[in-house]
């Protein structure tokens, strides 16, 4: 199992909490990261929102794309997930920019292909919020486009959406960069079997993440293509001395303090993405359903569930947590040797 973990571009993941010391600062995520690749973190995923999905659309968010920029800089080892939101990322400068980032971090430069789900941050960008379905045919062509800049010169392509011809994209990224993807209706799921090398997960049961991944697989297999790379899950991890601490932590981090701080995100996160199973406002005290996995305990018992995710063919945990420069370094001690 491979860890990786979440850069704080909003600061706090907790929405109910207030006295969490994440900070939504550079110098924050510069120090968490060279931190984490030290503590052996693989990966981390810098999440693409202009509003504060976790504190409100009035609260601080820093730039996922500025942020990943200077990650490539400052680190040595981490793969950089970056989210990559097509709506909002004209296709050919986007080619360019990844292609001189993974120049800038020598092939560390992944992206997390997501399709959009917060309608009013778009109204307030100006940028068009189409249908669901209509997002991910987008998202699909648009990774066709961006692999063609990274690998053909010239490029050449007409589609849908976007049409290019003798079109020049220099230098190459020194490899072509890893697409992840995650989505759990059926024409996302057709679209990132496609498109995808790796399949994300919100936070589920461990039943839910057998029986996701078996269908994922079955897709590719269909497919006639290579299968996927991996599959990853996100995560919100309590880890204490004593259980009684987990579950003290789990219930004041789940106190819902004031649901109107997040209820358009929450609203819109439900309405537009077409989700599974449906999400509770305890569960969305954190995001991306991180506490679903049930990764609460001491670092035995949290280790013994880990495995099971293993076995189940999860490769990689994205991990969530507060306050997450002393969390991340406990988990990297305390449960990373016992999985």
């Amino acid at each position: 199992m491979k860890f990786g973990y979440w850069s704080p571009v909003f600061g706090s993941w907790l929405r109910n909490v207030d006295d969490d010391s994440t900070e939504c600062s550079w110098e924050y995520i510069r120090d968490l990261a060279v931190s984490a690749e030290n503590l052996g973190y693989t990966l981390t995923l810098v999440p693409e929102l202009y509003l504060n999905d976790i504190k409100g659309e009035k609260a601080p968010a820093l730039d996922a794309w500025a942020i990943a920029n200077g990650l490539a800089a400052v680190t040595k080892k981490i793969e950089i997930l970056a989210a990559l939101r097509p709506q909002y990322h004209q296709v050919a400068l986007t080619a360019k920019q990844i292609a001189t980032i993974s120049q800038i971090c020598n092939g560390r430069f992944s992206i997390n292909m997501v399709s959009a789900w917060w309608e009013e941050e778009a109204r307030q960008y100006g940028i068009n919020f189409d249908a669901h379905d209509d997002r991910y045919t987008l998202t699909h062509e648009y990774t066709d486009v961006l692999r063609g800049f990274w690998s053909k010169s010239p490029f050449h392509h007409s589609g849908k959406y976007f049409s290019f011809e003798n079109s020049y994209n220099e230098p190459k990224p020194p490899k072509i960069p890893l697409v992840y993807a995650g989505g759990e209706s059926e024409i996302g799921r057709n679209a990132i079997t496609q498109f995808a090398d790796f399949y994300l997960l919100h936070g589920g049961t461990l039943e839910e993440v057998k029986t996701k991944i078996a269908d994922m697989k079955e897709r590719k297999k269909r497919a006639g293509l290579p299968p996927f790379k991996g599959f990853g899950m996100a995560v919100y991890m309590i880890v204490r001395d004593s259980e009684e601490e987990a579950q003290e932590e789990l219930k004041r981090i789940t106190t819902i303090k004031n649901y109107a701080d997040y209820e358009n995100s929450y609203k819109n996160f439900t309405g537009n993405s077409q989700l599974e199973v449906e999400i509770s406002k305890q569960e969305y005290s954190v995001s991306n359903r991180g506490l679903r996995p049930n990764l609460v305990g001491t670092p035995e018992s949290v280790a013994q569930k880990i495995r099971a995710y293993k076995e189940a063919g999860l490769d990689l945990l994205i991990i969530q947590c507060a306050n997450m420069q002393e969390e991340l370094e406990y988990i990297a001690k305390k449960v990373m040797p016992l999985v």
